[in-house]
């Protein structure tokens, strides 16, 4: 369930949804990326029926998945999270818990705001270091020895070089969480120059029909803007 009104549904909905169905003392643990206010107003809800909530949302993209060692940023009391721990641990490789309900999904808006610039950094580069002539293998791997290096430079920088973007994750779905991420980054009155401009950028990506590619199809706004033919 990938956005803030599913997951309302899904939990909350007085016939159908979750809160229709489970017993008092029982634990809901949200691994969805949605606003972190609904969050808290979910919460609150089932805590008045005794209901612990624990929000969850992940990173570390479809190898993360596949091989559970995905990154887990929670939000909860630490009761619930104790309880939450264990189970999430067999897709996580890291579980941490911020602080309380909400937190979670502000971790996850920094890291969207965080892998934004990063992606649109690395797409920069490699198109401009192949376009003045370096070769871009030996770039990547010159650079990730240093400063520069980092998982989306080890993990995606082949699909920039070779202009093919298969998942890791949708170019649509970190456009829904950077929404989150503006929308809050609003709420809060902080600037965020670079996530706004990634969002731009994806906007136009998901209109000509890229929306299902991994993300890194940053670079491929980047490589047509320097002539560089698919």
């Amino acid at each position: 369930v990938s956005d803030t009104t599913d997951v309302e549904q899904v939990l909350l909905d007085p016939e159908t949804g979750v809160i229709a169905s489970l017993k008092d003392g029982a634990l809901i643990i949200d691994c969805s990326s949605i606003a972190p206010e609904a969050t808290r107003r979910f919460a609150e809800q089932f805590r008045a029926k005794n209901i612990g909530y624990v929000d969850a949302p992940v990173s570390g993209g479809s190898e993360g998945a596949i091989k559970g060692t995905l990154t887990i940023m929670c939000g909860g009391t630490e009761d619930d999270f104790a309880r939450a721990e264990p189970v999430l641990q067999i897709i996580g490789a890291k579980v941490t818990r911020i602080g309380p309900v909400g937190c979670g999904q502000i971790a996850k808006v920094a890291n969207q705001v965080a892998i934004a610039g990063t992606f649109m950094a690395l797409a920069e580069a490699l198109t401009l270091a192949y376009r003045a002539g370096a070769n871009p293998e030996r770039v990547v791997d010159a650079i990730g020895g240093g400063v520069a290096g980092s998982w989306i430079l080890n993990n995606r920088s082949d699909k920039m070089l070779n202009d093919d973007y298969p998942l890791g994750f949708r170019t649509r779905l970190h456009r829904k969480d950077l929404g989150i991420a503006l929308d809050t980054a609003k709420q809060f009155r902080v600037p965020v120059p670079i996530a706004s401009l990634v969002a731009t950028i994806e906007d136009a990506l998901i209109a000509q029909g890229y929306g299902d590619e991994d993300m890194s199809n940053l670079a491929r706004f980047v490589r047509e803007g320097a002539g560089i033919p698919n």
